[in-house]
């Protein structure tokens, strides 16, 4: 398949390196060092003890117009630039163009399935520790490398049952879900915990669990997001926020998220999206997300960064 990979960083190089080792005809659209690197040298994953996978040559570009009605579009940008990239690839997809998010949250693929139409658009959800390591390589942290997609009707297509395959033979370990919904707002509810308190609280997972008070709080931002997502349809278990306490008690004691590392950096985060997006959703719901909607205002001065 043709496959136009949107946002080359971690996250996107990681899957679409895959994606041309499997032998798909990959275009990555990347930026800056990055680019050039990409350009001159290929793309490069380096693992924990610096061992290297390679691919020398890779077609990459700056410009979303020269590309030319991809099979698969595969977009994982920072979520803040998901509106105008949409609409800029609408220009560029073809009546039969697939469109796969790996970002994260919900709210992302409905934006796509409104600018793409419902049918065009495959759930998904990635789990690897990556990031550029430096321009052309990206650093994978551990062993973890899990995608699950599905589409949203439940119904079997052969698009998304190739790329299951091709992320297989790549050694991802690659599921196909009959409920990509749920998938989607599992790893939501937790991301949501963990990203709200590290960012609140400055601290890695260990001392947030193991103080009383805020492990309390963590729970409390979960379980509301867990109840956001029953309100409006999703098959949640009404136990999931105690699943996730005990997944989060196995993490490790320095882990924290992506968007506490934006804030770091002075970055913009992705707030809006994740708990704040928990709090939109609740208005739709028409449920309260009281814990999230404080924790989304005070953390509201670090949007656009600093």
């Amino acid at each position: 398949m043709k496959i136009a990979v949107i946002g080359s960083g971690g996250v996107g190089g990681f899957y679409g390196f895959k994606l041309q080792q499997a032998g798909h005809d990959v275009t990555f659209v990347a930026r800056g060092a990055h680019l050039r690197a990409m350009q001159e040298g290929g793309l490069h994953i380096e693992g924990d003890n610096g061992e290297l996978q390679s691919l020398k040559k890779v077609k990459v570009t700056d410009d979303i117009r020269s590309l030319d009605r991809p099979d698969i579009i595969l977009i994982a940008v920072k979520l803040w630039d998901l509106e105008s990239i949409a609409q800029e690839l609408q220009t560029i997809a073809g009546p039969d163009t697939a469109v796969l998010s790996l970002q994260n949250g919900v709210i992302k693929d409905h934006v796509l399935r409104r600018v793409f139409g419902e049918a065009a658009v495959i759930g998904g959800v990635g789990y690897v520790a990556t990031t550029i390591g430096r321009p052309g390589v990206i650093r994978q942290t551990g062993a973890l490398q899990r995608v699950t997609l599905g589409e949203y009707d439940g119904v079997h297509r052969e698009r998304s049952a190739q790329l299951v395959k091709s992320f297989a033979e790549m050694g991802v370990d690659a599921l196909l879900a009959h409920d990509i919904q749920r998938v989607l707002w599992e790893k939501y509810v937790f991301l949501v915990g963990l990203s709200s308190m590290t960012c609140l609280t400055h601290l890695t997972i260990g001392p947030i669990r193991e103080s009383e008070g805020s492990r309390g709080v963590l729970r409390s931002v979960i379980a509301e997001g867990v109840q956001v997502g029953r309100a409006l349809g999703v098959r949640l278990p009404e136990d999931y926020a105690d699943q996730c306490m005990k997944l989060v008690d196995n993490l490790p004691y320095t882990m924290t998220s992506s968007m506490f590392h934006d804030l770091e950096k002075g970055n913009r985060i992705e707030l809006p999206w994740l708990g704040g997006g928990v709090v939109s959703l609740a208005k739709e719901a028409g449920v309260d997300a009281p814990v999230n909607t404080l924790i989304a205002n005070a953390l509201s001065p670090y949007v656009n960064g600093r």
